[in-house]
């Protein structure tokens, strides 16, 4: 069995996502009980994977949350390509009901895809409706969230999506003090992974130039890759997301080993905290290409 008895969660709006063993049982084993997760295992070096990740991404976006894509870099992932007995990549597993009922090696067309996801009662869904009113700005989203803690403060839940919100709006010492005091076993939580992420940026730009400074080093400098970063991280904060990802995508291509790997980890975390799947799904095909 690949799970426990916990009780199903709801579809996550985004419809592709990063897998790890810390995620993996609310991500794949837990939402497969609701929406079936099609498990893509890829490495950084495979020719394949890069004619068939934008494929499945591509479907992902259009079939508008019926199935969740879940991403497994073999390569950082050991422990679950072990776990599937995977011998080759790409691999791919359909999971429905916490198991794995079907599946293929090797990257297959677009038509078959299709067939393989119709074959299991997978069929594009409507997009969602639009909203009749504006979503809340982050302040905004911060006062409900403080209502709700306040109301219930002894939901973990609700606390750390309060320190995910203050994250977002830099009071990053109130958002790391509710992370910990909140219980261990929250530590792999995405959402305190992305507040993590957010509190790390702010403490990397605690002490950097500003941006206009930091444009002109760049501009001066192209090959200074840490300028370069602590630029991209100031976007992002800013809220230019397509401008902060150039940035780092630009390390990728310059220097894809510079600082240990920083150009790639610096794209998976912004990913992470990134609120648009399109943008996400764009630039995740744009590292592909530099990466294979």
């Amino acid at each position: 069995m690949l799970l426990s008895d916990s009780a199903p969660t709801a579809p996550a709006a985004t419809h592709a996502i990063d897998v790890t063993v810390e995620n993996f049982q609310k991500e794949v084993a837990e939402k497969s009980l609701s929406t079936p997760v099609l498990l893509d295992f890829w490495a950084s070096l495979c020719g394949p994977c890069k004619q068939l990740g934008p494929i499945l991404e591509k479907l992902a976006a259009e079939y508008n949350g019926a199935f969740v894509l879940a991403k497994v870099d073999v390569d950082a992932q050991k422990e679950l390509a072990a776990y599937f007995q995977i011998r080759s990549v790409p691999t791919v597993y359909l999971v429905k009901g916490g198991q794995p009922v079907d599946g293929f090696p090797g990257a297959l067309p677009e038509g078959q895809l299709r067939q393989f996801l119709s074959q299991h009662g997978i069929e594009p869904a409507a997009p969602p409706a639009a909203s009749e009113t504006a979503p809340p700005t982050p302040a905004e989203e911060v006062q409900r969230l403080r209502a709700a803690a306040a109301a219930a403060p002894k939901d973990d839940g609700i606390q750390l999506d309060l320190a995910l919100a203050l994250a977002r709006i830099g009071e990053t010492a109130e958002a790391k003090a509710l992370i910990d005091a909140l219980p261990a076993n929250l530590g792999a939580d995405e959402r305190a992974r992305g507040a993590g992420i957010l509190i790390a940026n702010a403490d990397r730009l605690r002490d950097a130039p500003d941006r206009a400074a930091l444009a002109a080093r760049v501009e001066a400098a192209p090959d200074d890759l840490t300028a370069r970063h602590l630029l991209g991280l100031r976007l992002l904060g800013d809220g230019e997301h397509a401008a902060a990802l150039d940035q780092f995508l630009e390390m990728l291509r310059r220097n894809r080993d510079f600082d240990g790997g920083l150009p790639r980890r610096a794209l998976i975390e912004a990913f992470g905290i990134l609120p648009d799947a399109a943008l996400i799904s764009d630039y995740r095909r744009k590292m592909a290409a530099l990466l294979f």
